[in-house]
């Protein structure tokens, strides 16, 4: 059974109210995916005794394309609601979400396609960083770039321009690297300092460079389910790849976004419903977001607060991706801080069925994401590598 005929399937499972068969169906077009991954590494000889992870493929990524089509609501009383207890003999073994690990086996797929791309055409994939300031945990983000580029091969270019410099001067250094055909990928470390605007600078990438996906029509095209961006945002990119590769089902769920940033908590909002997962986001402003986080199946927290969720916001088995990379004074570090998550590990360790850890969870997987971005982008300059 093809993927199209998955997709058609699973469309009238949903038109005929078969919600579990349409799930079933997705899970089929999933191991499908996974199948032409294992038999594609069979003929490069890739595999080892431990298959590798890669990167999963955009189509997957963005999600199932189904109808949004509701049914009436039946005329007998409403189902009675589980018991708060109802979980009490919930097998509390937390499973750690080893984003370093995924990030490397996505990386070595990567390196290897760079590694083709320039024995093809001689050219490799070149990705641009403007830094503006010196915000410790910004040049922290951009070293951890420019080691991943070099561990797959991608050329890495940076233009470091004072806290004090002008919208200008940014644009211009933007306006150069769109000029140059040796980059196909350009991001700006954000936060920008506060006197300037960065829509205004963001919109100045060129649409087939941004690799970040923070360009109005990528975010518009994402938003959008019937079109696809040229590229996703990378940390949402990350968040769905970890489940994804956790094998967390997202059709149906409830799944919490604290947090509604460009950054994290808009695309990843917005993936998730392409997923069609059922998405709550809780913001600065929401009233009691313990309450509706605590009845979430999976909760994404990207609303950098250190600590911000207590184990007591969580319902027993949730899965937890923390997003959070808040740095936190500490002398005995060798850049005199350390990063903590959104989420106090301790607490909700004892409660989650699945956590990310901070460090080593979304970030690794995030910087994965935009090399595989920055690759995606000189495929469709040069052709693909294979």
């Amino acid at each position: 059974m093809g993927g199209a005929a998955v997709a058609v399937l699973a469309a009238a499972a949903t038109r005929h109210n078969r919600a579990p068969l349409a799930s079933l169906l997705y899970r089929v077009a999933r191991g499908l995916h996974d199948g032409s991954a294992a038999a594609a590494e069979d003929k490069a000889g890739m595999r080892s005794s431990r298959r590798r992870r890669r990167r999963s493929s955009s189509s997957l990524l963005l999600g199932p394309d189904f109808p949004d089509t509701w049914d009436p609501p039946p005329r007998a009383a409403s189902r009675a609601p589980l018991p708060r207890d109802a979980g009490a003999d919930y097998d509390c073994t937390t499973t750690i979400i080893d984003g370093k690990s995924i990030a490397e086996d996505i990386k070595l797929h990567i390196a290897e396609e760079v590694r083709q791309m320039k024995s093809a055409v001689g050219h490799v994939p070149g990705l641009a960083v403007v830094l503006v300031g010196d915000r410790r945990d910004s040049e922290s983000y951009v070293r951890y770039k420019t080691k991943g580029c070099e561990e797959v091969g991608i050329k890495s270019l940076l233009a470091k321009l004072p806290g004090n410099c002008t919208e200008d001067e940014v644009m211009d250094s933007v306006s150069r690297f769109n000029e140059d055909p040796s980059v196909h990928g350009i991001l700006v470390q954000l936060p920008l300092p506060q006197h300037m605007d960065e829509e205004r600078i963001l919109s100045t990438i060129s649409l087939e460079k941004d690799v970040d996906g923070f360009h109005p029509l990528n975010v518009g095209n994402l938003a959008l389910r019937s079109r696809k961006p040229l590229f996703l945002p990378c940390a949402a990119k990350a968040c769905i790849e970890l489940l994804l590769q956790s094998g967390i089902e997202l059709m149906g769920k409830h799944v919490t976004v604290i947090g509604r940033s460009k950054v994290v908590g808009l695309p990843t909002s917005l993936l998730l419903q392409r997923h069609h997962a059922t998405v709550s986001v809780i913001h600065a402003f929401t009233t009691n977001p313990e309450a509706i986080t605590r009845e979430s199946d999976i909760v994404i927290s990207a609303a950098g607060v250190p600590n911000l969720v207590r184990g007591s916001w969580l319902k027993q088995g949730a899965v937890v991706i923390d997003v959070g990379t808040n740095p936190i004074e500490d002398p005995t570090s060798d850049y005199g801080y350390r990063l903590t998550g959104d989420v106090c590990f301790e607490e909700a360790v004892k409660v989650a069925s699945a956590i990310t850890p901070v460090p080593g969870g979304v970030g690794p997987v995030t910087i994965a994401m935009l090399l595989g971005n920055t690759l995606d982008s000189a495929k469709r300059v040069y052709g693909p590598s294979d």
